[in-house]
């Protein structure tokens, strides 16, 4: 019983939200061409990928059919709510190729067919429910509907499939939504008015992130630039105030003339009666790790003329720290802006966290001059250019456990973590 009064309480929130919206997109600057384009929904967690010259349709939903009974959409579900299987009827306006696609309340993907339809009632099996609620679009080439389906099964874990009843004729994935401009797939998405997406356009080499709450139908327009290292890794950028910032850690293991980056062997070797020492790491020696929290650098590396940031970029001083911290509101939560959201990399709670920025700081931890690598997952530390006294510099923070973005010295042989700022 208290799952079914929680159910009631989602549903008609998910009603209130409904509204839909096309997004489409642009490049300027060193391309004006987009590849692809990463979706993700920072509010609930579901993502795709889709083609730079679709058309993403980010789509409200309409009531639940608890009796099913027709809904003026076109759509009728029966059972509903489902124990087991249950039956999608739709009637749609005219005929032609339509997609189904079904979602769970994540946002995921569980099931998509692909049909011609009839101008008449045409009739499909949906099977492998598992227990919660599902989305159902139905996206015809000028018409869209949509229901929601509650399934009381006891199973977890199903592959869910759409099946015709009715007789009429599916086809084949190149033969889909033809039209002048060549194959284009129908990109849907589920979305409630408020929720904070991140887009990540590619163009080539190029990559930038741009973060929106869309209220209408809308272009969004990627400014593409050069940002590769001396290891030739190319990084996404983002825009943030008046700054441009690599939008993931450095993990360069050269300079910006080819020269090697010197690291420890073994990677816990105690440097500390080192004079000045220039080296890298991935965390603990583990190769894996630089390429989802970039590498560790002494500040004597990142600082050393030869330069670690791609060409037209550079270490942010403190003062750009600070410049960053401030536009984002100071102590009043500019750490929740920065951090990506989620347990998955940050250790729990993390709570508070909405990455609005795009920034998506991850938690790289430290290595101090003895050797020890300590709190990957617990904290994030980049260096700053800014020199505090003979062996120490300043490097801002982010913590699990507070949102707030704090500054302090560090010993110059330290390894922390590097986000480069462009020029």
């Amino acid at each position: 019983m208290k799952y079914l009064l929680i159910i009631a309480a989602i549903i008609p929130a998910i009603a209130a939200n409904a509204q839909n919206y096309s997004i489409s997109f642009a490049g300027v600057g060193a391309s004006s061409t987009v590849n692809t384009v990463k979706v993700e929904n920072l509010t609930t967690g579901a993502s795709l990928t889709l083609n730079g010259n679709d058309i993403l349709n980010l789509i409200g939903t309409t009531g639940i059919d608890p009796d099913g009974k027709e809904l003026s959409s076109g759509v009728k579900l029966y059972p509903n709510p489902a124990a087991g299987d249950s039956k999608l009827v739709i009637i749609p306006p005219c005929a032609g190729n339509a997609v189904i696609t079904v979602f769970d309340m994540n946002g995921r993907q569980v099931a998509r067919n692909h049909s011609f339809l009839d101008n008449s009632q045409q009739e499909f099996l949906l099977s492998g429910l598992n227990n919660g609620i599902y989305l159902i679009f139905v996206k015809g080439k000028s018409y869209h509907c949509s229901g929601k389906l509650l399934s009381n099964s006891n199973t977890y874990g199903n592959t869910v499939s759409i099946a015709q009843i009715s007789s009429t004729h599916a086809i084949g994935e190149k033969q889909f939504f033809k039209d002048d401009k060549g194959y284009m797939a129908p990109v849907d998405m589920p979305y409630s008015t408020g929720e904070i997406l991140k887009f990540t356009g590619v163009s080539g080499i190029y990559s930038t992130v741009v973060t929106d709450i869309p209220s209408s139908d809308k272009t969004i327009g990627f400014n593409f630039m050069a940002c590769s290292d001396g290891d030739n890794n190319n990084y996404p950028v983002v825009e943030i105030g008046t700054q441009i910032w690599m939008a993931i850690n450095l993990m360069t293991t050269k300079y910006g003339n080819g020269n090697l980056i010197s690291t420890t062997v073994p990677a816990n070797m105690d440097i500390s009666k080192e004079v000045a020492p220039e080296y890298q790491w991935a965390y603990g020696g583990e190769e894996s790790t630089a390429a989802v929290y970039g590498r560790l650098y002494t500040w004597y590396a990142v600082t050393d003329n030869l330069g670690v940031c791609p060409t037209g970029w550079h270490l942010p001083t403190d003062p750009e720290w600070t410049t960053l911290n401030n536009y984002l509101g100071g102590a009043n939560g500019a750490g929740g802006k920065l951090k990506e959201t989620g347990i998955m990399h940050w250790k729990s709670p993390n709570s508070g966290v909405t990455n609005e920025t795009g920034f998506t700081a991850l938690p790289g931890g430290g290595r101090i001059s003895s050797g020890l690598f300590y709190l990957i997952g617990d904290y994030g530390i980049w260096w700053s250019a800014t020199e505090h006294d003979a062996g120490n510099a300043l490097a801002s923070q982010l913590s699990y456990d507070n949102n707030t973005v704090s500054s302090g010295r560090s010993k110059k042989d330290s390894g922390y973590s590097v986000r480069c700022v462009r020029d």
